[in-house]
């Protein structure tokens, strides 16, 4: 006889915690399952006593529950998502600073904010792409986006679309941001400082042209009429890059430089000094954005100090669109520029 071993039979499944409701909120809190709408969607419309508000709120803690935000969508006719595609250029800590300032800002009036990667995607088919998330708004950093591609989100449900960037794009709410006034800012201090013979840093990371060419743009604008040269002076965000250009610098004759901002300022001005050139003496510099780095350095940098508005007043306009979405769209310049002058020029 053929003995077959005992094997052990398979283990069950562990069972799976079922999601808690709204129901096992309001069974929970001893209130109806409106109250706890009411409560969790902070409607202001509906007087609920204060006791009442802490004992739904303790309940849905120690449950774990999280209301459904496409359930919430459905109820209301439209979500509380504001897409934020991923800016497509390198950001610094003064552009981080100003969207976590509007991310929180808009928290506040009960958005939730979504960052959206843009990684391979462009123009309207990228327009296509954030309408799949039917957001109630969305803020489009940079330029690429098109009145189609306006369109296209509005027809998907979009209350609101905001552009960030030089030119206003038809059918949206712009603001403003032309970068021509930093590097206009730049080139007059310079200027007045007696520098004649400037040149102008000019990044050669992609994506950074959209600041970079404005800035440049600037400068010449500010000389124009003069008696002063501009030299443009492309770069990498490179040390090797830096002792190259620096290496080259007494052939070029100049006597001040433009370095599109305070990051590669750092950078070139190492370079400039380990290669014998002083600052301001033989060349003067200044960068932008008035980074802390800038009042580490030896000298001291002089900087184009960037003026943007508060994040309030920005998700003060994206909730205004949203409440009246057949309002016209509004144009606001929302960055200005001034130099805050230090050692370095």
């Amino acid at each position: 006889m053929v003995q077959i071993p005992n094997t052990p039979a398979p283990a069950s499944p562990a069972p799976t915690r079922s999601v808690p409701t709204s129901a096992d909120v309001a069974r929970l809190a001893g209130v109806s399952r409106a109250t706890v709408s009411y409560v969790l969607n902070n409607a202001g419309a509906v007087r609920i006593s204060e006791p009442t508000r802490r004992r739904v709120r303790e309940a849905a803690r120690e449950l774990g529950y999280v209301p459904h935000a496409a359930a919430r969508s459905l109820r209301a006719g439209h979500s509380r998502t504001v897409l934020m595609p991923a800016p497509a250029f390198p950001v610094g800590p003064l552009y981080s600073q100003f969207i976590n300032d509007l991310q929180s800002s808009l928290a506040r009036l009960d958005y939730t904010v979504v960052q959206y990667g843009t990684v391979g995607l462009h123009d309207d088919e990228a327009a296509l792409a954030w309408a799949e998330l039917r957001p109630v708004a969305v803020l489009v950093p940079g330029s690429g986006l098109g009145p189609r591609g306006v369109e296209v989100l509005k027809r998907s449900g979009a209350r609101a679309v905001v552009t960030l960037g030089p030119e206003p794009v038809e059918g949206a709410h712009a603001l403003l941001m032309d970068h021509d006034v930093v590097g206009h800012s730049a080139g007059a201090h310079l200027f007045d400082r007696g520098s004649r013979r400037i040149g102008v840093i000019v990044p050669r990371e992609p994506g950074l042209e959209a600041f970079s060419a404005p800035r440049l743009a600037g400068v010449r604008a500010a000389l124009r009429g003069t008696d002063a040269t501009v030299t443009e002076l492309p770069l990498a965000h490179d040390e090797g890059a830096a002792a190259r250009l620096a290496a080259r610098w007494p052939d070029l004759g100049l006597d001040a430089v433009f370095t599109y901002n305070d990051e590669y300022a750092m950078l070139l001005m190492r370079a400039l000094q380990d290669a014998g050139i002083r600052i301001p003496e033989d060349t003067a510099v200044i960068g932008a954005d008035n980074l802390m780095l800038g009042r580490l350095l030896r000298p001291r940098l002089t900087t184009v100090h960037l003026e943007l508005p508060p994040g309030r007043e920005l998700a003060e306009l994206v909730d205004r669109a949203v409440c009246d979405p057949a309002a016209a769209p509004e144009s606001h310049k929302v960055l200005g520029a001034s130099v805050i002058h230090r050692d370095s020029t």
